[in-house]
């Protein structure tokens, strides 16, 4: 339950004990009294009996002193109270009040006929008043009797204790009830989240709790719980992040150090007074300009790759008709692929319009082209294919991959670039697209890099696309990119 909830019903609750317990109260005493009601009427009814033969005797009803009253007095006790008024309403005795005090004052002649013979009932006594008449029938005065209901007194009061008693008992039981479970829900959870924060603020390892609760509690035990493994996950990040920077640095070092030795070398020899052959001087010449375009290529591709891991680095992207640009963007690789012996097959089957970068798209393809031709050896095919999510895969696709490949490329169109050549183990196929890792581990050999298929991966991504290799002996290579369609 939500600790909101729980406290607005909790604050219901103490709200309503007090009324609760006044209408229990009303309830017992209304039932006592209906309980006592009749039985007290008879109880006055037969007192009264025994009082009418002495109280209607017409002799008490006129001015005298108060010795003549010693009879009444003797009827009368601590919990019954007698007063005898004259015919005119003049306070003749009353058992209440001492000799002589308040006699002969005059009662108002509506008071003095009010309720007469009426039995009244109120919260602390019974009472009547009756006429009385002289021996011609005149009316010569009236009394008044009036009995206390102490026993009805007494059952309200010890009711009244036992209901408030028990509310107070009640009341106490509620407060422990709720100190107990603020601190079950409220202290002990923040306290257990506190320790919690402050030992992953120390660098400590955080201990397991329980689940957290289906409350606000709970909710932010959960929130703590995804902030912290979305910590942990940024810092190990930051972590591999490091590593392959130091990792980069070493391996671009090694990578530029190769080079510029070579560069060096022949650079002196060409300034050495030594004669050197035209054709040796042409082939050094040849040695330095690949030698520098290599470098070139290789600070180029690293400025990319930096560019690309920067987060702030938003691509732009335009709207192409696919059919074109994906002509486009197969065509140009005859060349290279002739220059080395290789065959060239493209199948282009496009249709609708994308979003793309177009020079990163051109760059994505180059690159992976560029290591296709690398790997595959003169008299062996290369197949290049871009084919809409409706279209079959090419014929000439590895049967091997086939069926992996048609389940993910599903809802996208898919670009291929496949050779035939030794394959990729598949340890390796996974890792192959991080910075500076080359199946041979000969970086530097052959113009490559080391970053191509890393580059080639973060631009995919940055279209919200995928790449994946596939690899097997007896065929050969594949690398597919998904972009989506619109």
């Amino acid at each position: 339950m939500k600790i909101r909830n729980w406290l607005m019903i909790s604050y219901i609750i103490v709200m309503l004990l007090p009324i609760m317990a006044l209408y229990l109260f009303y309830i017992t005493v209304s039932s006592y009294d209906q309980k006592r009601d009749m039985l007290e009427y008879m109880e006055f009814t037969k007192s009264l009996s025994e009082l009418e033969p002495v109280l209607e005797n017409p002799v008490y009803y006129k001015i005298q002193p108060q010795k003549k009253y010693r009879k009444v007095d003797s009827l009368a006790d601590e919990s019954m109270r007698i007063t005898l008024y004259r015919y005119d309403g003049i306070l003749l005795y009353s058992s209440s009040q001492e000799p002589f005090v308040g006699r002969l004052t005059k009662l108002d002649k509506n008071q003095l006929y009010k309720n007469v013979n009426q039995f009244q009932k109120n919260l602390r006594t019974y009472s009547v008043k009756k006429p009385v008449t002289g021996s011609e029938g005149e009316l010569v005065g009236f009394y008044e009797v009036t009995i206390s209901r102490d026993e009805w007194l007494r059952g309200v009061q010890d009711r009244t204790i036992l209901i408030f008693g028990g509310l107070f008992i009640f009341m106490i039981i509620v407060f422990l009830t709720v100190v107990y479970l603020l601190n079950r829900k409220l202290n002990q959870p923040l306290q257990s989240l506190q320790r919690q924060m402050t030992a992953f603020a120390d660098g400590r390892k955080v201990l397991s709790s329980n689940p957290p609760s289906n409350d606000e509690i709970g909710e932010l035990q959960t929130h703590f719980y995804r902030m912290k493994e979305q910590i942990e996950k940024s810092q190990q990040e930051v972590v591999q992040q490091q590593k392959e920077k130091e990792y980069i640095l070493a391996a671009l070092s090694h990578d530029l150090k190769t080079p510029l030795t070579v560069i060096q070398a022949y650079s002196e020899a060409l300034q050495s007074n030594r004669q050197l052959s035209e054709k040796e001087k042409k082939e050094y010449q040849t040695i330095l300009f690949e030698k520098l375009a290599y470098m070139k290529q290789l600070i180029d591709d690293l400025t990319l790759y930096a560019t690309l891991q920067a987060s702030h680095h938003q691509t732009e992207l335009v709207e192409v008709e696919g059919e074109e640009f994906f002509d486009m963007l197969l065509s140009g690789y005859e060349e290279p692929c002739s220059k080395k012996g290789i065959k060239l097959r493209i199948d282009q089957r496009i249709s609708g319009t994308y979003r793309v970068n177009v020079k990163q798209m051109v760059r994505l393809a180059d690159n992976l082209v560029a290591n296709a031709i690398r790997h595959t050896d003169s008299g062996k095919e290369i197949l290049l294919a871009a084919l809409s999510s409706d279209e079959h895969l090419s014929q000439e696709v590895f049967p091997a991959f086939k069926e992996e490949l048609d389940e993910w490329r599903k809802g996208g169109t898919i670009i291929l670039i496949q050779n035939e050549g030794n394959n990729i183990p598949e340890p390796m196929q996974e890792k192959i697209f991080l910075p500076f890792v080359q199946v041979d581990g000969s970086r530097g050999q052959g113009g490559s890099s080391g970053l191509g298929l890393s580059i080639a991966k973060m631009l995919i991504e940055r279209h919200e696309g995928k790449i994946k290799l596939w690899s097997s002996a007896g065929y050969g290579t594949l690398a597919a990119c998904w972009i989506k369609e619109r």
